[in-house]
This record gives C-alpha cells, structure tokens and sequence, in this order.
C-alpha cells in the first residue's frame, strides 16, 4: 500500500487527502450547498393608539365588515388640511370629525385612512379591520389595493414646518406594514389602477414609489410641499429601520 511508505506527516496528510476524496480517481463531486433564501426586511412594530381612543358609540356608523388585500406592497402618505396649532391632546377629536365628515358628507362607510400620525408622532388606528392586516383602506382613488394610507394631521403646505416627530412616525408605520412583502421603502413598485378619475385609466399598470404621496397617484396637492419634500428622508429613515443597509 502506497501510504505505508509514506514518512510520519506525510502519510497523515494521504489519509486526509483520501478521505476528503481529493486525488481520489472514483470520487464524486460534492453537490453545491442551497443557499439559504434572504431573510425579510422587518421593522419592529410602532405603538398605535386604537380607534376606541377616539371613536364612541355615539359617534360610530354601521358599516359593512372590513375588506382586505393579499397584501401591503405600497404606502400613500396625505396631509388632512386641518389646522396645525392643536395640542396633541385634542388629536382624538380631531380624528372623529374627519371620521364624521367622511362618513356623513361623504357617506363613506369609514374613515378613508389607515392611520392618522399627530404632530407628537402618536400613531393612531384609522379604518377599522385590524392594524396587523392588509385592510383596504380609501385614501387614494384609484390605488387603495395592497396599500395602507398613512394621514398627517395637519396642514403642509410649502413653508410650513413639518415637526420631526411625526416624520419620524411615518418612517416607523411604513417600515413595518411594507416589512412582511419585503418592500425596500426607497424602492418602485408596480400597481394597478381601478380607477380612471386616478392619474392612470383604469387597468393601467403604474410605476410607483413604494413610499409615496397622495399626489403622485391623483391629481391632488396632497400631502403640500412641506411634507412631499421631506418624503425622501422618511424612506431612507424607513429603510434603515428595516435593516437595509445599502
């Protein structure tokens, strides 16, 4: 046997070379090891006050149950054109009377918005069906399928101070409903519009941010130029968020 002619170390080294299959005539190769899919893009979940914080019996309508998408893959930012001197504390009220205008002008069976962000950065809860679930939402026509509508409190048009805070807020909120479909908030995204009154006939397939405003789906100002500027910082804050690096 050859290995027994080989001095000390050398012969060590036969062995393991053999039992490794190097050198070996017969040996087969080793399959390629699977590599292991890449892990999603999550962000931990922000604390989001309920609707019961600001919606009563008194107030609520009957309304139909709540209808949901597949999934979230698109996040529509708007501005509520309220006042912007309120206190933090008055937001509940605030909220309940965009609720009844949407409702009874409007004879919407719900609030429109997903969630409603104050200037204090307060997450609330806004149509009805869950804060975990894709609920489908009417915030931007045309467009509310496998997206969540994200309102600021306020008014923002151009010069006015957007507080950081509630961009900070929005940041968090897009991070974790876009997390679950591993959308990049700094990516396009492809959606199909339902609606010819959107900026897009109905059935047209649209390239979107994933992270966008209310304008860039409909013909509207909305959500000002204060907080559309601001926009870009808030994807990249979201995309940190969710642990993307580049």
């Amino acid at each position: 046997m050859l290995l027994a002619c080989l001095p000390g170390l050398a012969a060590a080294l036969g062995l393991v070379l053999c039992a490794d299959g190097i050198g070996h005539r017969g040996a087969k190769p080793r399959p390629p090891v699977a590599a292991r899919p890449a892990a999603p893009h999550t962000a931990a979940r922000p604390n989001i006050v309920p609707r019961s914080a600001w919606l009563d019996s008194l107030a609520r309508h009957a309304q139909p149950p709540p209808r949901y998408d597949d999934k979230v893959v698109a996040v529509f930012v708007h501005h509520t054109d309220s006042p912007n001197g309120y206190d933090c504390a008055e937001a509940p009220r605030i909220i309940r009377y965009l609720y009844a205008g949407q409702t009874g002008a409007r004879q919407w069976d719900d609030i429109g918005y997903n969630f409603l962000v104050d200037r204090c950065g307060t997450i609330y809860e806004g149509r009805a069906g869950g804060v975990d679930r894709p609920v489908t939402g009417a915030h931007t026509q045309g467009f509310n399928h496998r997206t969540t509508g994200i309102a600021a409190l306020g008014t923002f048009t151009a010069g006015v101070t957007v507080p950081q805070a509630m961009t900070d807020a929005i940041a968090r909120l897009a991070a974790w409903k876009l997390g679950p479909a591993d959308i990049d908030p700094r990516a396009e995204v492809r959606l199909v519009s339902s609606n010819s009154l959107s900026r897009y006939r109905s059935g047209t397939t649209a390239t979107l941010p994933a992270l966008a405003a209310h304008k860039d789906a409909y013909m509207t100002s909305c959500p000002g130029l204060a907080l559309t500027a601001r926009l870009p910082e808030i994807r990249q804050l979201a995309a940190r968020l969710q642990g993307r690096t580049r």
